[in-house]
């Protein structure tokens, strides 16, 4: 699990890189794409960043054209990040590759043996999920990331 972990990990920056992104900005964008149009507070709570960090955060999506705000139209003091459909085809064009070797690789499994790879990850999803929620220490901020780049911490 650990290697595989790693592997992805290395993808996803790859992958960031050649959108001309960081890492944790494209996997901002694809907890949008998952969960829709959600407010800046709500993405704080599901990325465990802080509200800063947040906010940079979005203004790099939004520069790079992957979300944009608009007024919620329930409470027009808040304001909702939508992400750029046309954007995240573009994502998808990037993963298609991965997912062509996915299916090749499920294609050696019975339906039954697919179902308990997929009981098991499930399962894991939300091992991580509350794994999260357990990690404790310093938050990044406004001062780690400036202009998409990390900085030296003090407790790095």
């Amino acid at each position: 699990m650990r290697k595989m972990s790693t592997r992805i990990v290395l993808f996803q920056q790859n992958a960031a890189h050649s959108l001309g992104v960081i890492h944790t900005d494209l996997k901002t964008a694809d907890i949008l794409n998952e969960k829709g149009p959600i407010t800046a507070g709500e993405l704080a709570k599901l990325t465990g960043l802080t509200t800063g960090t947040v906010t940079a955060l979005i203004d790099r999506l939004e520069q790079a054209g992957f979300v944009r705000r608009e007024k919620d139209p329930h409470d027009g003091r808040r304001v909702i990040i939508v992400p750029v459909k046309e954007k995240q085809k573009t994502i998808k064009a990037l993963y298609k590759p991965l997912g062509t070797m996915t299916r090749e690789v499920c294609e050696a499994y019975t339906p039954e043996q697919l179902d308990l790879i997929n009981t098991f990850l499930s399962r894991m999803v939300g091992v991580f999920e509350q794994a999260n929620s357990t990690v404790s220490g310093p938050k990044p901020d406004d001062r780690c990331c400036k202009n998409g780049r990390s900085e030296r911490h003090e407790y790095e």
